[in-house]
Order: structure tokens, then sequence, then C-alpha cells
């Protein structure tokens, strides 16, 4: 095991139980979403690693993509869904703003009425729920919490938007979270850029579009240049003072899993951290794309299955994205459910 993770004074201790994720079946490549933008396989690839992406198809909502990957982690666990008391989904894309999507996922699933709510966090959603889930499993609130990291971009990104439609994907990844007598999750470090929340946005609104229904819809837009700027700037000081609060260097750690946003960004991250040659580093961006709260369990998902990384290696999560915001943290990886769609 190494170096052990250090903890924050006081309360108890949690551990990741259980993996498990959705990647929707429907695979778009490169050349298919040139069809709708002005952009080549060549150039996607060059600007940001990507090679695909998966769409969600119809039955392939939110709540469905959740329990697929809820499903998975219970079943890694080997905890019973009736022993979980908090449900946390991580989401910026479900349809419905009531009710929540924790509370209907929570039914489904068949547990004894936890607490339940949505968080919207944008790309750093995954991480600041985990977050969340650490002090409520450390503060005695819940002994086992479900964390559900989910996005169906698709939905939200207009077809012929080339500055963003070749960018994101759909998928969903979920973690149980428990009580454990060792650190199986290291302390967060997390925080906000309010100044540049405009970097990536929702425009116009819901209500503008109610009220001038001829107008365009709602779409994700993003000033990439900024964005770019600021993560690959200032997401390797967040990963190296995530490293600080654990009590760890980069010699203590198995594994760097990174908010999937772009391939060139996280090569900067990595350099600034001065990662050793061959150091394990998630590129699941190649065949996912960004998949935004999904991106950092999907991209955890993606070493276990390839054997980069184990059951019992330590990894360190950055989420970062719309908020501008980030969350950070170590985790010793945990058992792997399985995906029918991988």
């Amino acid at each position: 095991m190494g170096k052990p993770i250090a903890s924050v004074a006081g309360g108890r201790q949690s551990v990741l139980l259980g993996l498990g994720v959705h990647r929707p079946e429907r695979v778009v490549t490169n050349d298919e979403i040139c069809e709708t933008i002005d952009s080549t396989d060549e150039w996607i690839q060059t600007r940001t690693g990507i090679k695909s992406r998966r769409f969600a198809g119809d039955g392939e909502g939110v709540v469905a993509m959740s329990l697929g990957a809820a499903r998975g982690a219970l079943a890694a666990s080997g905890i019973a869904p009736e022993q979980i008391g908090a449900v946390i989904i991580a989401t910026s894309t479900y349809d419905l703003q009531t009710p929540q999507a924790a509370s209907v996922i929570a039914h489904e699933l068949g547990m004894n009425g936890p607490a339940a709510f949505d968080l919207a966090a944008g790309c750093a959603g995954f991480s600041t729920a985990l977050g969340v889930a650490n002090d409520l499993i450390r503060g005695g609130t819940a002994d086992y919490a479900l964390v559900v990291g989910v996005d169906r971009m698709s939905d939200t990104t207009e077809p012929t938007d080339r500055s963003v439609r070749f960018i994101f994907g759909d998928g969903a990844g979920a973690v149980i979270v428990g009580v454990s007598d060792t650190v199986g999750i290291g302390p967060v470090e997390w925080g906000s850029d309010g100044s540049q929340s405009d970097a990536i946005k929702q425009e116009p609104s819901w209500l503008e579009f109610i009220e001038k229904p001829e107008g365009a819809r709602p779409w994700i837009k993003m000033a990439g240049t900024a964005v770019f700027r600021w993560a690959a700037f200032e997401m390797g000081k967040v990963a190296t003072r995530t490293l600080e609060k654990s009590g760890l260097t980069i010699d203590d750690i198995d594994a760097f899993v990174p908010h999937q946003a772009n391939q060139r960004i996280n090569e900067v991250i990595a350099r600034s951290m001065k990662l050793p040659e061959g150091f394990p580093v998630s590129n699941d961006i190649a065949e996912t794309g960004n998949t935004s709260a999904a991106s950092v369990p999907l991209a955890m998902e993606q070493m276990l299955r390839d054997g980069q990384v184990k059951p019992g290696d330590k990894a360190l999560l950055v989420g970062f994205g719309a908020g501008l915001s980030y969350a950070g943290q170590v985790v010793i990886l945990p058992p792997l459910g399985t995906d029918p769609n991988a």
C-alpha cells in the first residue's frame, strides 16, 4: 500500500467500495461530426486528441445512464441498495428542474428513502460530489453513499457549432462511498473563479427562450482560448496542492486522472507537475470525448479496464470546468463493475 494518505483530523474515514459506468452504445466518429461542422478528423485529433465519442440514444437519458452506472458500482461494492444513506447526482444536463434526478434514481434502485439531491458543478461535478460524500461519511451522517457523475452533452451543443460540437460526449460513472477503518479518500482541494464564469455558459437562458421562442434555443457556449489557458496553467497548481493536502508526492501515487477536457491541456498539466516519463495518465478522451461530470469516473474505469492501474492503487483525481470551478482528491481505486457497452 505504501505511504498512507493524510487525513483531516477527527471524524471517521471513508473509501471507494465500487465503481460502475455506462457508456452509450452509439459511437460517433470525427468524420460523422464533420458532416455538420466545418472541420476535419485530423484537425480535431491534433487540437484535442479526440478520435470519437459516445452519443446517448433513445432511452439513455440522465436517469437511465445513472441507473446503469449505479448498478455496476453496487455490484462491485457488495453493498445492498437499502444500505445507501445518501444519493448525490452530479449533472448539468438533467431535463427537469424538479423532481431531482437523485430521488428518482434512489427509488428505481430500491433504496430505503435515502437523502437524495442533485449537484451542478459542471465538469468538476463528480469530484465536488465526492468531496461532499466524503464529508457525509466522515461526519457520521451516512455510512454509505452513491455518487454519480452523469451528463448528456449531445443535447446541449448546437450541431453546427464548430467551437464546441466536436468536444463533448455522453455517459455516466458511479461510485459507492463507505465508512472505512483506513483513509481511502484524501482531503478535497476545491475552489472557483467566478470572474471567468462567462467562459463556459448556456446562452440564452430558458426563460429568455420562452419569451422569444422564435429565437435560438439555449446551447452551451465556450470561450475555448480562455478555458485552455486557465486549465492548462492553473490545474497543475491545484493538483500539487491536492497532493500536499494528502501528505503525498508524485512518488507516492500510481496514476493521475484529470478531467478529460482536452489531451493538450492534460499534457501541459502533466509537464507542470513534472510527472516522470511513462507515468500513467488517463487518456479516455480519445474515444469518449469530454463527458463533463462523468469524465473522471469514466477515466478511472478506462485505466482499470485496460490494466494501467488496479484496485488498491492510489490515484490523483482532478475535475475542472464551468464556473470556472475545480475539485480534486487522492483516492484508493475501487473494484470495477462491468459495463455491457464498454
